[in-house]
C-alpha cells in the first residue's frame, strides 16, 4: 500500500480557528477529497501533518487519524511542556513524530536559540520515541547541521532540504547530503514546485533526486504536499484566501514514480520505507 508521507488537512474555519499571525487564510481541504484523490493512484496511506497555521492545537489532525484508523499517521506541533498523558493520546491516536518549522513565519515564533528549542523537542520524541520533523530552507539547515547530526532521535528533513537555486555540489548542499548519510536522517521527496523556477513543477530535479538517493535512498519518503499550498504571491494577509495551487494528485503521483524509473525503487520509498518510519 502505497504512503503519502506529507499531506495537510484543513477544516472549515468557524470551527478550527488559525492563528492570527497566519500569512494567508487557508481554505478548506477535506480528508474525503485526499483518500479519493489517492485511491486513483493506489495511495491509501496518509501521514498528516500539523499546517503553521494551527499552532498547537492539533484537534484536526487527531479526528483525522481517528477517521484514518491504520491508515493514518501524524506529526504534530507540541508544546515541549505538554502533559504526558495527553502525549500518551497523540501516540495512541497516530501521531509519531513532532515538527519543528524554521521556514514560514508564523511557525518561527519561539524565540529560544535553535539548539534549545530542538533539543527540547528531541527530548519529548526520545520519550514517545518518535521523531523530529524539519521543515528549513537549505542554509539553516547547513548552519545547524551540527545539531541535527547530532541528534539522539530520527530527523526528518522536509521537501528536499528547501534548497532553493543551489545545486548539489553546493558547500551548503554538501552539508545537507553528509546529514542525509547518517543512520537517523530522513529525507521527504515532496514538493519539487517549492524548489522550483517552475511554481508549478510536479517532477524532480533530476541532479537533486540523485544526489539524494545515493546519499539515503533507504531513509527516503514520499509526500505530495496536498493540497499544495499557495504561491507567496497569494499570501496577502491573514484575512485574504489563498489559494491553492492547481495541481493534478494524479500527476504529481506519477511525474514521481516516473523520475525514479524502477517500480521496485517506488515501492520501496512509496510503501517499505514508509512503513517503517511511521510504524504502520
Amino acid at each position: 500500500m502505497r504512503c503519502d508521507c506529507h499531506v495537510h488537512v484543513v477544516g472549515p474555519g468557524d470551527r478550527y480557528r488559525q492563528l492570527p499571525s497566519r500569512a494567508y487564510l487557508a481554505d478548506v481541504a477535506t480528508l474525503d477529497t485526499l483518500r479519493r484523490l489517492g485511491a486513483a493512484r493506489g495511495v491509501t496511506r496518509f501521514v498528516i501533518v500539523q499546517p503553521s497555521f494551527y499552532g498547537i492545537d492539533n484537534s484536526l489532525l487527531l479526528e483525522s487519524l481517528d477517521t484514518l484508523s491504520g491508515d493514518g499517521r501524524g506529526v504534530a506541533v507540541v508544546d515541549p511542556a505538554a502533559p504526558q498523558a495527553w502525549l500518551d493520546d497523540l501516540a495512541r491516536r497516530g501521531v509519531r513524530g513532532v515538527r519543528l518549522n524554521l521556514y514560514s513565519p508564523v511557525g518561527r515564533a519561539d524565540a529560544r536559540p535553535m539548539h534549545e528549542t530542538f533539543a527540547a523537542l528531541a527530548a519529548v520524541a526520545q520519550r514517545m520515541r518518535w521523531h523530529v520533523e524539519v521543515i528549513a530552507p537549505l542554509d539553516v539547515l547547513a548552519r545547524y547541521a551540527d545539531v541535527l547530526a547530532g541528534s539522539s532521535v530520527p530527523v526528518v528533513i522536509d521537501h528536499y532540504g528547501v534548497y532553493g537555486d543551489a545545486a548539489p555540489e553546493h558547500a551548503e548542499a554538501q552539508r545537507l547530503l553528509e546529514l542525509l548519510r547518517l543512520p537517523h536522517v530522513w529525507m521527504k521527496l515532496s514538493a519539487p514546485y517549492r524548489v522550483s523556477p517552475d511554481p508549478l513543477a510536479t517532477r524532480p530535479d533530476r541532479p537533486w533526486l540523485d544526489a539524494i538517493l545515493s546519499s539515503a535512498a533507504e531513509r527516503c519518503v514520499w509526500g505530495s504536499d496536498w493540497p499544495h499550498t499557495p504561491l507567496h504571491a497569494d499570501c496577502k494577509g491573514p484575512d485574504v484566501l489563498g489559494h491553492y495551487r492547481a495541481l493534478s494528485y494524479e500527476r504529481v503521483v506519477d511525474d514521481f514514480v516516473a523520475a525514479l524509473g524502477s517500480p521496485a525503487r517506488a515501492d520501496a520509498i512509496m510503501r517499505d520505507n514508509a512503513a517503517r518510519l511511521y510504524e504502520f
